[in-house]
């Protein structure tokens, strides 16, 4: 494929940058699309994002992702901010539109759950409470879109109880409290389990929850995906619960920036999957 003058560019903002799968699976599609475009790494220090993100619009590029630690700070640099991200209080999806102004999404929600939607194809969101492990900000993205999507009950369940009361206080609605010393009650009636926490991603200690009271008929979702297969994910397949890794979260959020830069929505398949983790 040849990137010619005219080659629609986009990337990805963090610090450190180096992790990020973000250009392999950008690339993967360009190249199944043959579209005259690229997508870069773009390792940003914090002192210097303000001024680095309208130097990217000046570039002529569409936009960019946002990873850590600037999401939070992706916030003020935007001219607009759709809904769903002003209410996450963060942003990884920067659109440069043709009038000059800088535009922000966040896409982590939709990319949670069409990855569970795609993962776990018999879940719905009435079938009944979901469990959320976690209190940062991947847990505010997931708890959000299963509140919007219906879901009656979302229980955050938090070793810092407090951190969890003020997620729960802020955003409302159908969330509430679990109580981390004693979880069984929270889980007894449970449909789904989300890990948002890093317990269980390579060199982290796994997540120390008995899964015993949870029925075997909940689905098992951990966002981590390195190892793919958590020790969580492993002991809730030997329970014979329906199970969703992490890597399909990332894929899926990918999607509506790319065809918001690029012009086409690509979809996420079992090549781009095998191609992200072979990278």
């Amino acid at each position: 494929m040849t990137i010619t003058g005219n080659a629609a560019l986009a990337g990805v903002l963090g610090w450190p940058i180096n992790h990020s799968k973000s250009p392999v699976l950008h690339g993967y599609w360009l190249r199944q699309h043959a579209i005259d475009g690229a997508y870069v790494p773009l390792a940003v220090a914090p002192e210097r994002f303000a001024e680095a993100v309208p130097a990217l619009a000046a570039l002529h590029f569409q936009g960019a992702n946002v990873t850590v630690p600037h999401k939070e700070r992706a916030l003020a640099v935007c001219d607009t901010v759709d809904a769903h991200a002003r209410r996450l209080g963060a942003v990884n999806t920067l659109i440069f539109g043709t009038d000059g102004g800088i535009h922000g999404r966040n896409t982590d929600g939709v990319g949670f759950l069409n990855n569970l939607r795609q993962g776990a194809p018999g879940w719905s969101p009435a079938d009944g409470p979901a469990v959320v492990v976690g209190a940062g900000g991947a847990a505010r993205a997931v708890a959000v879109a299963l509140a919007d999507a219906g879901v009656p009950a979302v229980r955050v369940l938090n070793r810092t109880r407090h951190k969890a009361e003020a997620l729960a206080g802020e955003l409302g609605g159908p969330l509430t409290v679990a109580d981390w010393a004693d979880p069984a009650p929270s889980l007894g009636d449970a449909a789904l389990l989300v890990n948002t926490t890093s317990l269980g991603m390579t060199g982290e200690p796994p997540l120390p929850l008995d899964l015993a009271p949870l029925p075997t008929t909940a689905v098992v979702n951990d966002i981590v995906y390195k190892p793919l297969e958590t020790d969580l994910l492993a002991r809730a397949r030997a329970r014979g619960h329906p199970v969703v890794d992490g890597l399909g979260m990332l894929l899926h959020q990918a999607v509506p920036g790319f065809a918001a830069w690029f012009g086409v929505t690509p979809e996420v398949t079992d090549g781009l999957r095998a191609h992200v983790l072979a990278a």
